[in-house]
Formats: C-alpha cells, structure tokens, sequence
C-alpha cells in the first residue's frame, strides 16, 4: 500500500510539474500577445488604420513619415515564397527516397548528414548568400541589385529543406504497409503507389511540416537583413532589393528610433502583423488537412 501511495505521489508531481510546463508556454504567449496588442493600440491612438493598410509606402524614419505597411508584407511574402518554391520539391522528393526507396543503410546516413544543414548558423547563411550566391547569379541574371530578393529567398529554401524532409519522411515512413501492399496488389507500381496511396494518406503531416517551414521563412531575420536590403518596395520583382518585416524590426531595435515615439511604436504593429500572419497561415493549413481527412473518411 505504501508503495503503491508512494508512486501517486511521484506521478502526482510529475503531472503538476508537466501542467506547469504548458502554462508557462500559455503565459508567455499571452504576455507577447498583451504587449503587441497594448503597444499597436497606442500606435493607432495616433494614426489611423485606414492610412497603415491602403497607403503603399513605407517610410516611417524619415523627415516625412509614411506608414503604409504593404511593402514590408510584399518584401516578406517574396523572400518566403522563393523559399517554399525551392524548399517544397527538394525537400518532398528528398523525404519521399528516403522511406521509400533507400535502404536502411543510406537512410541512416544520409538523413543526418541533411539534417545538419538545420544547424548552420544564420548569419552565415546570410553572408553567403550575399557574398557568394549573389555575385554568382548577377553573371546569369540581368538587372539583378546587389541586395535583391532572389538570393535570400534561395539560401532560405535550403535553409527549410530539412525541416520539410525531416517531419515530411516521419509521415509517409508512418503510413502502413498494408496500403502499399493493397496498391501493389491491384497492380499498381512504386511511383503511383507513392503519389497516389502512400502521399494522400500522409498529406496531414506532410501539411505539416510545409506549414513550419513557412513560418520558418516568414519569422527569418538574419538573412534578410544581409541579403535583402533595407529598401522597402511594394514589387514582386526578386532582383530588386526589399525589407521584409522581420528586417524592420532589427533597424529599430538597433536604436534608429526613440524609445515611445510613434516611429519606435511600429516595431510593435509590424510584430503583430507578422504574429497574424502566421496565425492565418496555420489556421489554413488546419482547414486543409481537416477537409482532406473529411473527404477521406467519406471516400472510404
């Protein structure tokens, strides 16, 4: 009986100490969330939203400050969907040799040796991108600025390569057997196995893991700022140079504006434009996956 009371009460603390661990999370986001929410309140105490979202310059350091904030969201989409664009196949396909087509062997080795590339620091991917991969393609690409979207968006793609890889090769390894048998069974091969059975029934956490990597792209700083630029452009031109959002904020967290101007009050609206940014993209990609699973359950 004592043991038995004794091994309640360890599993009684282990449980608060877990239940403590998730309010910490809990508190700490609603704190951010407080201080976005208290801090872009004064900023539209001052200015109006209907000149933050249909104003299409973005100056608000200057001698005449513009505050239209469209320029940092398409300098950020930009870099993020050059990103996905290059992170999406090589990442997918990479996932899908790996646990369908390597043995154990090459997928014991190889799968580490990609995943390395998550632990490159950023700032390195960021000088390489504007010392060696820009110079590179301005012998490819006409018109292409020394700080320009293309070459951040590149280095961030494969950056994100082995997030993709990584959680995507989890999923489809996850999917049973016996729908691969069933598929070869009816006499389907490997490929149409693959991207008929095997991919749909791991699309939620292929969904995933594209849905982090995006996140991934949006929330990066230190590429962009080395690479990209500080000019702030409404263009969806990649050899022209942009500031994304994240970049903003580091130029004025670096002191370029008082502390409780309004100039300093818009590092905390883009913080919270990018905080719902990120929301909608997760909140569409839940949609998604609950749509596929309906239509699964519905199939079946």
């Amino acid at each position: 009986m004592r043991r038995r009371a004794d091994a309640r009460a360890r599993e009684r603390v282990i449980e608060l100490l877990l239940t403590g661990c998730g309010l910490v999370s809990i508190v700490t986001t609603a704190a951010i969330l407080g201080v976005l929410l208290y801090e872009s309140a004064g900023f539209f105490a001052e200015l109006s939203i209907a000149e933050f979202l249909l104003d299409t310059n973005w100056a608000p350091l200057s001698d005449e400050p513009r505050f239209g904030i469209w320029p940092l969201i398409a300098g950020t989409a930009l870099t993020s969907a050059i990103a996905i664009a290059v992170a999406l196949p090589f990442g997918l396909l990479a996932a899908i040799y790996l646990s369908e087509f390597a043995s154990a062997r090459r997928r014991a080795l190889l799968k580490p040796a990609l995943e390395l590339l998550a632990g490159v620091p950023t700032i390195v991917y960021g000088y390489f991108a504007l010392v060696v991969l820009t110079p590179a393609l301005q012998r490819v690409i006409p018109g292409l600025a020394g700080y320009n979207a293309l070459s951040p968006g590149i280095i961030m793609g494969v950056m994100i390569t082995p997030m993709i890889c990584a959680l995507s090769e989890d999923a489809i390894f996850a999917v049973p057997d016996s729908l691969r048998e069933g598929a070869y069974a009816l006499g389907a091969g490997k490929l149409s196995t693959v991207f008929r059975v095997v991919l749909p029934t791991a699309f939620s956490g292929v969904a995933a893991s594209v849905v982090l990597a995006i996140s991934r792209a949006v929330g990066e700083t230190m590429i962009v700022a080395i690479a990209a630029g500080h000019q702030p452009q409404l263009t969806l031109d990649p050899r022209e140079s942009v500031e994304t959002m994240t970049t903003y904020m580091v130029q004025v967290g670096l002191d370029d504006a008082p502390a409780g101007t309004l100039e300093y009050k818009t590092l905390f609206v883009v913080g919270a434009a990018l905080f719902v940014m990120t929301l909608l993209i997760n909140l569409l990609s839940q949609r998604l996956a609950r749509r596929l699973r309906e239509g699964g359950s519905r199939g079946a």
